[in-house]
């Protein structure tokens, strides 16, 4: 039976097909745990945010910067939705991650031995109330976000 793995991943960075050598996204949930008298009783919610970061080869980085040439700049990029979707015989997963703006940690990365392609990381952050969808099953509930825009 085959299961889904990392090559077997589409990711779309708002209308352009990239191909990553490595992406990450998590969660950061600051609900918390309720006390009384010390004990737990509940729990209450707090912040939250997503950020991640994506590795992409020359090649590719060059879509992103061809993007933000005709934005004007990188600053100037609009937010973007990123989707990943993989699909292995009935197996499925779909990650979608609402409102992105790119930094650039990583514009150079040279190892002048040579053996691999030149890589670039681009950390992002979440910015939209949208926020995340799971298999299309949102993180935040209708309640969290509504009358946020």
């Amino acid at each position: 039976m085959s299961r889904i793995g990392g090559r077997d991943f589409d990711v779309m960075i708002g209308d352009l097909m990239v191909h990553v050598e490595t992406m990450s996204a998590s969660i950061d949930d600051g609900r918390g745990v309720a006390k009384t008298r010390g004990v737990p009783n509940g729990s209450v919610a707090g912040e939250v945010g997503c950020s991640g970061e994506i590795e992409v080869d020359t090649q590719n980085f060059n879509l992103i910067v061809a993007a933000a040439k005709k934005a004007g700049s990188f600053e100037e990029l609009e937010p973007f939705d990123i989707v990943a979707n993989a699909e292995v015989g009935e197996e499925t997963m779909n990650q979608e991650l609402f409102g992105c703006k790119f930094r650039i940690s990583d514009l150079l990365n040279i190892d002048s031995k040579g053996g691999e392609k030149s890589k670039h990381k681009l950390p992002f952050d979440v910015t939209s109330p949208d926020f995340v969808r799971i298999n299309g099953v949102p993180y935040l509930s209708s309640k969290t976000t509504e009358n946020i825009r």
